[in-house]
């Protein structure tokens, strides 16, 4: 049972004009703000942005060039160790702050992480606290905590972070999303969660609570109060249901910025949209991403996520027919000895079958774990390699489009598969969900080639099917508007 259900709870504040005012203050300052995405998943409540997935500072700077910009750096730190990813974090960071430093423009610094709580949470955020006070020589005063995806059935009522689960919600430690075997984790009040991921270096007690009575009783006034008397790096769990909730909380941090208070933020995607102001847009259509008419030809479907949504998606997309399944083999691809020979005869086969049919490429489905945390990032990463040495090698194939499917599968297509440097996120293919990028700096055969990115854990479970019959064209569902 949620706490504090909706009956016990005042309606959300609803601001008219909200969004431009965000957009105006942003402009005014000229602030930009730049998201460490840790999977390619973070966009999907956004577009008309840029995502930058080099670590250059020079596409930072183009990305971030106008006033009020936000752009989302891809760092993939999920597949990655904790103290790879720690060193990564402050890189880019420091990039950052150093390449936007002549501009004297404020620059935000937003984690962008899942939504139901996986990832390198307290230790990544203090690197963003450190590189902060060293760049800027001002400490940060608080941590935003904000892992809503409202579109995903994820979001804090009572300091309680939730996913829906077959329509109900469902405290997020229940789910199998916190039996992760890299990212496990016990606690769904988020003020516990903070400290049991800190490793008990911080209390419960310190995590300071935006409640939503806070936020729809007192307003942005209350918000700005409270982040006020925040102090040290404290944690501020933000407790929202709709995007109203987090519309009036970035009304607050305005004033709480105004009065010189300083903030770095943990988030989901839905925070961005709030942050940067975004209006509401309907989902995307076949004539959306192909003003001039779909070009023909066929495209790739590549799945690498594990979780059970995923394979019942891919059921769902394969009964649809018009699919050719290659499989590649995860113990071939542990394996030194048949790793080679299995990708380039895998590899073959792909570019064979682009000729007369769209083809579903995805690992075998028994789930092969590590003894510990790091090893089964180790297993994820050689097996992400294995899968994007195929896509690279069907780049000659032409596909016309790319649907990657799963967190880490989509970043290593981008990057290693499919050579993007830089593409713009066009929109989303379900509400809130599913990116579509369209690649502007990419290896020959990808750029303009529509990517998406769709996350191995969100939609039902005809999402995937739905996405492969706009990327065709085929069915009632792909029509323009």
């Amino acid at each position: 049972m949620i706490d504090a259900g909706p009956d016990a709870l005042p309606d959300p504040l609803r601001i008219p004009d909200a969004r431009a005012r965000i957009r105006s203050s942003r402009e005014a300052e000229g602030r930009r703000t730049v998201v460490l995405d840790d999977d390619p998943t973070g966009s999907q409540c956004v577009y008309g942005m840029d995502v930058v997935t080099a670590l250059d500072a020079a596409e930072y700077a183009r990305a971030l060039a106008e006033p009020g910009a936000t752009c989302f750096v891809l760092t993939n730190t999920r597949s990655l160790p904790e103290r790879e990813a720690v060193r990564l974090t402050a890189e880019v960071a420091t990039d950052v702050l150093t390449t936007m430093g002549p501009l004297a423009a404020p620059v935000d610094l937003v984690s962008r992480s899942d939504s139901t709580l996986r990832g390198h949470v307290v230790a990544e955020m203090q690197a963003l606290v450190d590189v902060h006070l060293r760049e800027t020589g001002r400490p940060v005063d608080g941590v935003l905590l904000v892992p809503a995806f409202f579109e995903a059935g994820r979001f804090t009522a009572g300091d309680v972070h939730y996913a829906t689960v077959d329509g109900v919600p469902v405290p997020v430690a229940d789910t199998e999303f916190a039996r992760d075997a890299s990212f496990g984790y016990t606690r769904s009040n988020l003020r516990e969660f903070v400290a049991e991921k800190s490793g008990g270096r911080l209390r419960p007690d310190e995590v300071v609570s935006l409640t939503l009575h806070d936020i729809r009783v007192g307003g942005p006034d209350r918000v700005a109060e409270i982040l006020g008397k925040v102090s040290g790096g404290a944690y501020v769990v933000v407790n929202a249901t709709d995007y109203a909730d987090l519309e009036v909380v970035v009304l607050g941090l305005i004033e709480a910025r105004r009065a010189g208070r300083s903030f770095v933020y943990r988030v989901g995607p839905s925070f961005m949209r709030a942050i940067a102001g975004i209006e509401p847009r309907a989902p995307l259509r076949t004539g959306d991403i192909w003003p001039q008419g779909h070009p023909g030809g066929h495209g790739l479907l590549v799945v690498g996520s594990h979780v059970g949504l995923t394979s019942l998606q891919v059921a769902a997309a394969e009964e649809r027919g018009h699919l050719e399944r290659i499989e590649l083999s995860v113990p071939a691809l542990l394996d030194p000895r048949r790793r080679d020979d299995h990708i380039a005869e895998t590899a073959a086969r792909v570019r064979a079958a682009l000729v007369d049919s769209d083809v579903l490429l995805l690992t075998s489905r028994d789930l092969v774990r590590g003894t510990g945390a790091d090893d089964s990032l180790a297993i994820a990463r050689a097996v992400s390699a294995g899968v994007t040495s195929v896509v690279r090698a069907a780049l000659p194939g032409a596909p016309a489009w790319v649907v990657a499917k799963g967190g880490i599968t989509s970043h290593d297509v981008a990057v290693e598969g499919l050579g993007i440097r830089r593409a713009e996120v066009l929109g989303q293919l379900l509400p809130g969900m599913v990116s579509v990028l369209r690649p502007v700096e990419a290896a020959e055969g990808a750029v303009g080639v529509p990517y998406v990115v769709f996350a191995g854990n969100v939609g039902d479970a005809r999402a995937l099917a739905h996405v492969v019959d706009v990327v065709t064209g085929r069915g009632s569902s792909a029509a323009a508007d």
